[in-house]
């Protein structure tokens, strides 16, 4: 059994979430570094499961191997959901996250309501075979301050409440254990397992 898995993204941070959780099961995680002819794929679904499906079905198509991509992001109420889907791209592309995230404190500054979530979708694709995805979510608050360097993106403003603490000041076990890419990839995990005895 060919245990390759590509993780169609070149978010280092995301790579290295998945390695961690998936390479002491034995799974060889490669990621769109090692396929640099891949043209890029364009995200233009309404939902994070689309996004993650578009993703990862572009990476089965062209080299006939099992993908794996994820799409996730920040919904925060008092910001009607925003930035949502766009999440990475909010503020441009290549806008640094410490910039994102003091964007996102002054937004919320006079905001009462402080409730958000992280929402991952995790699509699974196989050569003739349909898209399979797992979603999951994590409920936050949003900080008055960034806090913390664990972790990466949006992970120093948003407050773990059950903790007390941001994304970003929870050590690696803590995080894997309550983030929306956790839950979602133990999802995967279960299936994968299931569907490889």
């Amino acid at each position: 059994m060919n245990k390759t898995i590509v993780v169609a993204s070149t978010n280092a941070g995301k790579i290295r979430e998945f390695r961690e959780m998936l390479e002491p099961k034995g799974y060889e995680v490669k990621c769109l570094a090692d396929y640099p002819d891949m043209p890029e794929t364009e995200e233009n679904g309404e939902t994070f499961e689309e996004n993650a499906v578009i993703k990862a079905q572009a990476v089965t198509d062209r080299y006939g191997i099992m993908a794996i991509a994820d799409d996730s992001g920040l919904e925060i109420d008092a910001l009607d959901k925003q930035p949502g889907v766009h999440s990475a791209r909010w503020l441009g592309h290549d806008t640094p996250y410490d910039i994102k995230n003091q964007k996102v404190l002054a937004l919320m500054k006079d905001k009462n309501d402080r409730t958000c979530r992280y929402v991952c979708a995790i699509a699974v694709t196989r050569p003739g075979q349909k898209a399979v995805v797992f979603a999951d979510s994590v409920e936050g608050q949003i900080a008055y301050e960034a806090k913390g360097n664990n972790g990466f993106g949006y992970d120093p403003i948003i407050v773990y409440v059950p903790y007390g603490r941001t994304m970003a000041e929870l050590n690696k076990d803590e995080k894997n254990a309550i983030s929306h890419r956790g839950k979602a990839v133990r999802k995967l995990e279960k299936w994968l397992n299931d569907e490889m005895a």
